[in-house]
C-alpha cells in the first residue's frame, strides 16, 4: 500500500490551498517544500501584491485563511485604467454591479501564505515535509514514487505538481510545456505619495516601458516597473531616495511626490503554458500549469482557481469510495482548468505583445483597439464581471 494517497510537491499558495480543501476527506496527505518550515510560517516579504478576484476571497474563506488576514493587509480595488503612451484618453473598467461596489481587493502574497500555511498546520492527516528537495519523481497507473534528496522516498496514489513555473515535476514528468523568457523584469517597490489614488489600479503602457500602480490603504501603493532585465538592474542599484525620485519621474508625477518604503523586489519575466495538466497519476495545479504574465493579475486567482477544482473531484471521489487517481478524472481535471485557462492565456499574451510594441503600426493599432474598446460597454463590463467573478 502506498504510504499516503496524495503527494503535494510545493508549499506555495496553491499546494496549501489543495492540502486544505481536502481537510477531513478521510485521506492521507503529505506536502512537500524544499523552504524550510519558518519561512513558510513567516513567509518573507517578497514586494508583490495580489489582485485577489471576489470569488478567490471566497474560496479563501473557505480554506480558513481570509479571517487571519489582517485587515491593514486588506485593500480595495474599486476600478481599474488603462493609459496609451502620452494620450489622456483613459479606457476604464468599473465595479459591474453587486453588493461590494468594487472589481476586488490588494494583498500582501507574504500575508496571503502566511494564513494559508497556518490554516494547514497541524491539519489531521497531513504531513508536513519541510527543507527537503525532490530529487526524482515516477509514476505509473499505480501510483507514484518520490525520492527525496536525503534519501526518504515515499509512494503515493497520487502526485501534485504545485513547483512554480519551472516547475521540475512536470519535466520529470516527461510534461512538455511553452516557455516563453521576455528578455524584461518587473521591479516592484511599495511607495507613499502625495496625491489620492482613489482606490484605482493603472496600467500604463508607455513609449518604452509599463507601469502600473495598485492602490494600497491610505496615500500608498505598489509601484511596478516593467523595462528591459538590464534597465531594472541599474534601477534597483539606486539609493531609496534616488529610487523614489526615478519612480515619481517615470510616472510623470501624476500621484506627486514618491516615497520609498519598502525595499524593492525584481522579478525577471517569463511566460509557461504546460501541454498537459495531468499525467498517470499525477496532475498539475497553480503556475506548475500556467504561468501566466503579471499583467492582468490573474495568475494567482487561475491557480488558487485548479487546486479548488481539483480538490473538489478528489473529495468527491474520496466520499464514494473511488480512486482520487482515475484516469477519468484526470481527464476532467485537465478539461475543466483548460477552459478556465487558455482564453486568458492567450488573450494576456496577445495584450502584452500589442502593447509593448513600439513599431508605428503597432502604436497605432492599440489606439484604435483602446478607442473601440471604449465603445463597447458590454465589452467592459464583461471584463469587469470577470474581475469580479464569484
Amino acid at each position: 500500500m502506498a504510504d499516503y494517497d496524495m503527494a503535494i510537491v510545493g508549499g506555495g499558495p496553491a499546494g496549501l490551498a489543495l492540502a486544505r480543501a481536502l481537510t477531513g476527506a478521510g485521506l492521507r496527505l503529505v506536502l512537500i517544500e524544499r523552504s524550510a518550515r519558518d519561512d513558510l510560517a513567516q513567509a518573507p516579504v517578497d514586494g508583490r501584491e495580489i489582485a485577489l478576484t471576489h470569488r478567490s476571497v471566497e474560496s479563501l474563506r473557505k480554506l480558513g485563511a481570509w479571517q487571519r488576514i489582517d485587515e491593514g493587509d486588506i485593500a480595495p480595488l474599486r476600478a481599474a485604467h488603462v493609459l496609451n503612451g502620452g494620450s489622456p484618453f483613459v479606457l476604464g473598467f468599473e465595479p459591474a454591479g453587486g453588493e461590494s461596489g468594487q472589481l476586488g481587493y490588494l494583498v500582501p502574497n507574504h500575508a496571503i501564505r502566511r494564513a494559508l500555511f497556518a490554516a494547514v498546520d497541524g491539519q489531521e492527516g497531513l504531513d508536513l515535509i519541510t527543507g527537503a528537495s525532490v530529487i526524482s519523481t515516477r509514476t505509473s497507473p499505480t501510483g507514484a514514487r518520490i525520492e527525496l534528496a536525503d534519501g526518504r522516498v515515499i509512494t503515493a496514489r497520487l502526485l501534485v505538481g504545485a513547483d512554480s513555473r519551472f516547475s521540475a515535476v512536470r519535466d520529470q514528468l516527461g510534461i512538455p510545456a511553452e516557455i516563453n523568457r521576455l528578455g524584461k523584469s518587473m521591479l516592484v517597490c511599495r511607495v507613499r505619495h502625495e496625491q489620492d489614488h482613489h482606490g484605482i489600479a493603472t496600467e500604463w503602457f508607455d513609449h518604452g516601458q509599463t507601469y502600473a500602480i495598485l492602490p494600497l490603504n491610505g496615500r500608498m501603493c505598489s509601484a511596478v516597473l516593467t523595462l528591459a532585465s538590464g534597465e531594472i538592474d541599474a534601477i534597483m542599484a539606486l539609493d531609496w531616495p534616488a529610487l523614489g525620485a526615478e519612480l515619481t519621474r517615470r510616472y510623470g508625477g501624476k500621484l506627486g511626490r514618491m516615497e520609498v518604503v519598502e525595499a524593492p523586489h525584481a522579478y525577471p519575466l517569463a511566460t509557461t503554458w504546460s501541454r498537459h495538466f495531468a499525467a498517470p497519476c499525477a496532475a498539475l495545479i497553480g503556475d506548475a500549469a500556467v504561468g501566466m504574465h503579471p499583467v492582468t493579475a490573474h495568475g494567482f486567482n487561475l491557480g488558487l482557481m485548479s487546486a479548488m477544482k481539483l480538490a473538489d473531484l478528489v473529495r468527491a471521489a474520496a466520499e464514494r469510495g473511488g480512486d482520487i487517481a482515475a484516469p477519468m478524472l484526470l481527464r476532467r481535471y485537465e478539461a475543466a482548468h483548460r477552459v478556465a485557462a487558455r482564453a486568458i492565456y492567450l488573450g494576456t499574451n496577445h495584450l502584452v505583445g500589442l502593447y509593448t510594441a513600439e513599431h508605428p503600426a503597432a502604436r497605432l493599432a492599440r489606439k484604435v483597439a483602446l478607442h473601440a474598446a471604449a465603445r463597447l460597454p458590454g465589452l467592459r463590463q464583461g471584463v469587469s464581471r470577470m474581475l469580479m467573478q464569484r
